[in-house]
């Protein structure tokens, strides 16, 4: 039987994403898209928390899990993210970020540890917030803009129709991957995944 790679406590994981309606399916919102899958996987309901998020609790692949969309604007994703951590007394080590990835192309998903933000505010607030890099990420690929469209233009935009057609898949394949980190870890994952 293969360990989880966290201590079989508690996993934090954040689904980055904007609040509200008007950004709800929208690519930058992957993340949290992802949160709603692995919620309903244990039939969690959210509920708002006062670390600034809104939080479901539950068992995920052996391991008890709390699934969090932070409240605040992505690049202010770091307070909530740290005093979810805080208050669950879950170390840096033991969170998992699931974030869009402009350096990946659609549906395509990978998972690292550490490493750079690529330009991405939510991570680059997480990390600030968290005082360390070393959390785990899901990288869930939305391509890059076409032509010369402003990257922060294209994130903001909704999947176009041909996109949601393989959102659902890819939402599973990111939420599995999640489960995957959990149940076996970070190099089981990616020789599964890469």
């Amino acid at each position: 039987m293969t360990t989880p790679f966290v201590t079989p406590d508690q996993v934090l994981i954040i689904g980055l994403g904007n609040p509200g309606p008007a950004y709800a399916g929208n690519r930058h919102n992957i993340g949290a898209m992802v949160a709603d899958v692995l919620a309903a996987r244990f039939s969690g309901r959210f509920k708002s928390h006062k670390a600034g998020a809104d939080v479901a609790e539950g068992r995920l692949a052996g391991a008890r899990v709390v699934v969090a969309k932070p409240r605040s604007y992505m690049n202010l994703s770091g307070g909530p993210t740290a005093g979810l951590a805080r208050f669950f007394k879950i170390p840096p080590t033991d969170v998992i970020v699931v974030h869009d990835e402009l350096d990946l192309p659609p549906s395509v998903v990978r998972v690292k540890q550490g490493g750079g933000e690529g330009g991405h505010n939510g991570l680059k607030s997480i990390s600030a917030a968290l005082g360390t890099k070393d959390y785990l990420r899901v990288r869930c690929g939305i391509g890059r803009p076409p032509g010369r469209m402003d990257p922060a233009d294209y994130v903001l935009r909704d999947f176009t129709a041909a996109e949601r057609k393989e959102l659902p898949v890819d939402l599973e394949n990111a939420a599995d991957a999640v489960e995957s980190l959990i149940r076996v870890g970070l190099l089981d994952t990616q020789n599964r995944l890469h």
